[in-house]
């Protein structure tokens, strides 16, 4: 998963004393969205760090495997000066997506490849221990035969529907996981993993596994819209995922999605547009979220009632979309989540056009309608990427000193 370059966007360093571990992943984020390599002298250029100061971090970067070499620049005046790149192998994160129907762990690398991944079935009715315990275990399979060193592991992300409790790393009665009352995912996991844990909603690690991918571009602002079991927005502003003041941003269920005045969340989460497609005699599927695949193979097949079902759902997530445009005047509306590979045809015929003809700020500026560029997997692969923001990612935070 390489970004693309974004000089416009690194963030500057500092020389002065005592913010050494903030100018080191800033040279690293520099370096990350640089998948062909930096030398020094235009490393220390996009951040603004003296030449010691550069030479400093990078032998650190070198030392600790973080980094390494990619051969010689040359073609102008003096000696090739040497490219750094990220070392692909030099950390490793696990990432697990938490979705009500299916578990899936991935192990990433440090440039955002997925080394290893599997999934399994979550049944619903089980406790939320034993839901937790078969994921350690699952997480502990996946890192044994993947071959990575463990001791290379930075820690373990995970997605999983809203609401959450960041400060406590809970989940806080999720509406797709019935019996979750108050569920502490991050300790229980980090007790039976020895891995540290971070916690965030699905909607908003697809969002961070987007802006990894390099897949924002412009000024970085960007809606991803994700569906799942639910339908849920990660909001990403000038380069930012938003999160929000208690990590539970994008929460659009409630948004008014037409004329008809019926809320995004009652037209079209999965189990209503199922529910729907049964009360019009599609097929009879016991209301289960995940037929909505099913009922995207028959419009696949032809099936007219099926393929207006489907439109009629993407015209009211056009026009959700449209109001998140407008609120946020952002360049790009992406789509992902593990139902988008069968709703896509559908979505990118409907979808565009009415954001090119309703959203105020398409007269000034493009904005682009796709899918994503992570995949199936981007909850899970952004779970992974949280991890790695969390221990590689530069921080206004990391200036403060302590009084």
């Amino acid at each position: 998963m390489h970004p693309r370059p974004a000089a416009e966007t690194i963030r500057r360093g500092s020389n002065l004393p005592r913010v050494g571990d903030y100018n080191q992943v800033v040279v690293l984020e520099a370096i990350r969205r640089h998948p062909e390599g930096l030398s020094r002298v235009e490393l220390a250029e996009l951040t603004g760090l003296s030449a010691q100061a550069m030479s400093n971090i990078c032998r650190r970067l070198l030392t600790e495997g973080l980094v390494e070499e990619a051969g010689k620049q040359g073609g102008g005046p003096g000696k090739p000066r040497t490219l750094l790149r990220l070392a692909s192998t030099g950390r490793y994160a696990v990432g697990v997506h938490l979705d009500p129907a299916l578990v899936t762990v991935v192990v990433l690398d440090l440039v955002g490849n997925v080394v290893a991944r599997h999934d399994l079935p979550l049944r619903r009715r089980r406790s939320a221990d034993a839901v937790l315990a078969e994921v350690a275990r699952e997480v502990e399979t996946l890192v044994a035969t993947s071959g990575v060193d463990r001791e290379r592991i930075v820690g373990l992300g995970v997605a999983a529907p809203g609401p959450v409790d960041a400060a406590t790393g809970s989940l806080v009665h999720p509406p797709n996981l019935p019996g979750w009352e108050r569920v502490r995912v991050r300790d229980v996991l980090a007790a039976a993993t020895g891995l540290p844990v971070v916690l965030d909603k699905d909607v908003i690690a697809a969002a961070v596994a987007e802006l990894w991918s390099g897949g924002v571009g412009g000024t970085g602002s960007a809606v991803f819209v994700y569906l799942g079991t639910g339908i849920g927005a990660g909001l990403v502003l000038r380069g930012e995922v938003f999160r929000g003041a208690s990590g539970n941003a994008g929460s659009i269920g409630d948004l008014i999605s037409g004329t008809d005045g019926l809320r995004l969340g009652e037209v079209c989460a999965p189990a209503a547009v199922v529910a729907e497609a049964e009360r019009r005699g599609l097929g009879s599927w016991g209301g289960d979220p995940t037929a909505l695949q099913a009922v995207a193979a028959l419009s696949e097949g032809g099936s007219a009632p099926a393929r207006e079902l489907l439109e009629d759902q993407a015209r009211h997530v056009a026009k959700s979309v449209v109001d998140l445009v407008d609120l946020l005047d952002v360049e790009q509306v992406v789509f992902g989540g593990p139902l988008w590979s069968r709703l896509s045809p559908t979505f990118l015929a409907v979808v565009p056009p009415v954001v090119r003809r309703e959203a105020v700020a398409a007269g000034i500026h493009a904005v682009q309608v796709r899918g994503t560029r992570v995949g199936v997997d981007v909850a899970a692969v952004g779970a992974a990427c949280l991890v790695l923001e969390d221990a590689f990612g530069p921080r206004a935070a990391t200036l403060l000193v302590g009084h």
